[in-house]
Parts: C-alpha cells; sequence; structure tokens
C-alpha cells in the first residue's frame, strides 16, 4: 500500500520547479521519447496486420482455402457427403491445371491454365467480384485472363489469343506441339500482380484435351466456411481423405506468410529499443532528483520515514512518467492508424509525394489493422521496462546516508 504521505510526495516531485530545470528537460525527453517509441510500435504493428490481413484476403479469394488431389486413382467424391466435412465446407468444386504457352502476336510467356466446368467458374468468389468483366460463363474455346496479363498482350475481351501445349501432336513431319485458339471471355482483378500476370481460366474439357489429361488427374477444391482456422479443417479432411494428398492455402504460401512473421518480429524488436533507450533517460532523472533531494531525503528518514518508503516514492515517479508516457503513446498510435490514410492522402497532397504507390504494394491505401493483443504486448513491455529502470535510482535513494547528508548539504 501506498501512504498519503508518500503519494504527497511523490507528486511534488513530479512538478516542475526553476532550480530542477535540467531534471525537467530529462523527464519531458523521456516522456517524448518512451510516448513516441510506443506510438511508432504500435502504428508499424497495425499497418503490419492490415497488409497481413489484406494479403491473406486476396489469396483467399483467389485460390481454393483446400486442394485435395490423387495420382493414381480417381478420387472418390462420395467422401464430400460426410457429414463432418459439411460442417465445415461452404462449396467444393472440381478442377484441373496445366502450364502452357500464350502466344499473341510477337509475345510468348508461360502461364498457369485452371480448368472448370462453366457452373463451377461462375461460383468462384473473383467472379462474383466488381472487378470481374466479361461473361461469367466458362464456354468452349473461351478463356479468362488477369487484368495485369491483359495489358501485357495488349488485348481487351473478344480478342483471339493461342495456347500451346508441351503435349504433342503427329503430323506428316513429324511430331509438333499442340496449339488452340481461345476467345477472350472475360478479364478479373485479384490485386496480386503475380496472379493477374501467371493465371488463366478456361474451360475443364478443353484443357484436359489440349494437354491429354486424364480424368482421373483432376483435383477437388474445396472452399471452408472459416478459411482463416485452416489447421483444423485440414485435420479433419485429412481424417476422411487419409489416402489422397491434402494442401491448403497456408502451405502454398508458407514461405511468404513466414517472411512477414519474421519481418513483423524484427521490427517489433528494432522498435523496442527506440522505448528503452528513451526509458534509460528515467534513470538519468532521478538520479539526478536524488542528488538534488539529498537533504529532504535525509530529513525524511531523521523523522522516521523508513528506507522503504523512500524506495517507494522515486520508484513511483519513474513508474508514473512511464506509465503516463506510455498511455499518451497508445492514444497517439491508436488514433494514428485509424485514420492513417487520411494521413497519407493529406501529406501527398500537400508535398506532392507518392507514400503508398499501387504498383509496388498492389493494394490502393495503406491497410491498417489495431490488434488488441498486440497493444496490450505493447504495453507490458513499456511499463515493465520503465519499471525496470526506476528500481535503481530509487534503491540508491533508500541507501543514503542520513548523518553525512545533513553534515554535507
Amino acid at each position: 500500500m501506498i501512504s498519503q504521505l508518500e503519494k504527497i510526495i511523490t507528486l511534488r516531485y513530479l512538478k516542475s520547479r526553476k532550480k530542477d530545470q535540467i531534471l525537467n528537460v530529462i523527464s519531458i525527453f523521456s516522456f517524448i521519447g518512451i510516448s513516441l517509441g510506443v506510438a511508432v510500435l504500435i502504428i508499424v504493428m497495425s499497418v503490419m496486420n492490415g497488409f497481413r490481413s489484406e494479403l491473406t484476403k486476396k489469396i483467399i479469394g483467389f485460390n481454393a482455402h483446400i486442394t485435395i488431389n490423387s495420382y493414381d486413382s480417381f478420387l472418390d467424391n462420395e467422401k464430400i457427403n460426410d457429414q463432418k466435412l459439411k460442417r465445415i465446407i461452404e462449396k467444393s468444386i472440381i478442377s484441373n491445371n496445366a502450364e502452357g504457352i500464350i502466344i499473341h502476336k510477337d509475345y510468348t510467356k508461360g502461364i498457369l491454365l485452371k480448368g472448370y466446368k462453366s457452373r463451377d467458374f461462375q461460383n468462384l468468389d473473383i467472379v462474383e467480384k466488381k472487378s470481374f468483366f466479361g461473361n461469367r460463363n466458362l464456354n468452349f474455346k473461351t478463356i479468362s485472363i488477369g487484368r495485369e496479363l491483359s495489358y501485357i498482350l495488349n488485348v481487351k475481351i473478344g480478342d483471339k489469343i493461342t495456347i500451346m501445349s508441351p503435349s504433342g501432336i503427329q503430323t506428316i513431319i513429324g511430331k509438333l506441339p499442340k496449339q488452340e485458339v481461345y476467345s477472350i471471355s472475360s478479364i478479373f482483378e485479384t490485386g496480386i500482380v503475380d496472379f493477374d500476370q501467371n493465371v488463366a481460366f478456361i474451360n475443364i474439357n478443353d484443357l484436359e484435351s489440349l494437354f491429354n489429361l486424364e480424368n482421373k488427374s483432376r483435383y477437388l477444391e474445396i472452399f471452408l466456411n472459416n478459411p482463416y482456422d485452416i489447421a483444423k479443417s485440414k485435420k479433419i479432411i485429412s481424417n476422411i481423405f487419409e489416402n489422397n494428398i491434402i494442401y491448403s492455402w497456408a502451405d502454398l504460401n508458407k514461405t511468404l506468410f513466414s517472411a512477414l512473421k519474421v519481418e513483423r518480429n524484427v521490427m517489433f524488436i528494432i522498435l523496442t529499443l527506440i522505448v528503452i533507450v528513451a526509458a534509460f533517460n528515467i534513470i538519468s532523472g532521478l538520479t539526478i532528483l536524488v542528488k538534488n533531494k539529498t537533504r529532504e531525503i535525509a530529513i525524511l528518514k531523521s523523522l522516521g520515514v523508513q528506507n522503504f518508503s523512500i524506495k517507494k516514492i522515486f520508484f513511483m515517479v519513474g513508474f508514473l512518467i512511464g506509465t503516463i508516457s506510455t498511455i499518451f503513446g497508445v492514444i497517439i498510435g491508436v488514433l494514428f492508424s485509424l485514420y492513417i490514410e487520411n494521413i497519407r492522402k493529406f501529406i501527398s497532397k500537400t508535398f506532392d509525394l507518392v507514400l503508398f504507390p499501387d504498383e509496388i504494394y498492389f493494394l490502393e491505401k495503406i491497410p491498417s489493422q489495431i490488434d488488441i493483443y498486440s497493444i496490450l504486448i505493447i504495453i507490458f513491455c513499456s511499463i515493465v521496462i520503465t519499471t525496470i529502470v526506476s528500481l535503481y535510482p530509487a534503491a540508491q535513494a533508500a541507501k543514503l546516508n542520513t548523518s553525512r547528508a545533513l553534515k554535507y548539504e
């Protein structure tokens, strides 16, 4: 418990006095440093959380959440009627894919072709978006390509392109690769340039005919009610399709999300150093405070105030500086994170700067997602750091020799 006397003395030492100008400057810089460190930590964590969330949404919106494949036999589609599976899946779609070469005039490019039945293609999330243009039916000899690829090829809906397959066809002059001409029926946009440049959709029967694929090479794509709880869902599906190869969107993008996680953790460590450096100013400030208050400490001790109370007084001074500055930093960080896009627009317009080019980040605005758990960790770390640095000066104040202090002060 803190006594009334301890509270009064602590608050008195926190107030500005003319003879303590150096101490006031150090305290102000400690306050500003910790507040800025906490605010920057929250802003950076919010932006990185937002970026990861937006990237996850785009990946989930384009790819199947879980894909089931069997290399040596036909898939047992009856297993899809399992009651446990029905509770977690939204829909399931048969698909197939192959890699070919797209040819248009003098331009050639390798491309991943995904084959769907026309009715299944209409059920894809990407087809239901506003950024999808053209015919939603995937008819024979038609193809749906990404926006970025349409820019590269300089084509539009209705234009013709050629797809070449590595599968050969026997002619009088020998074996030649298969080629088919397709009409562009639609153009989609995922927001991820790799998908928009390198993936296209054609009818599954066209795909299998062009690449000489058998029906047993088909995949079963599963879309979940909750794609974010992927580990639990994958385990349930693995138990049902135990003899098949199963992989999820998280497995396909493991390297990317691991890199984002490492970057996020490194940024947290680096920015925490800002708080630590600012917190060390508290040691300087409290040490000077102890030096300036030597006589007062000696008088308090001579009046019967215990060493533990002296320690608590100076500890509370450092603790309050750290806690108040942390709270102030949290307020700044949260407000900045909430209005970061408005701030970006204002700076860009005022100074004519491009702060977040969408051709690099593939996002129209700076994403921000405030995570309460992350903020609590930042608050905890900041207060712990300021608490630790306050212990040493407080202990030194309690060790002060009363008789020597009264003699020389």
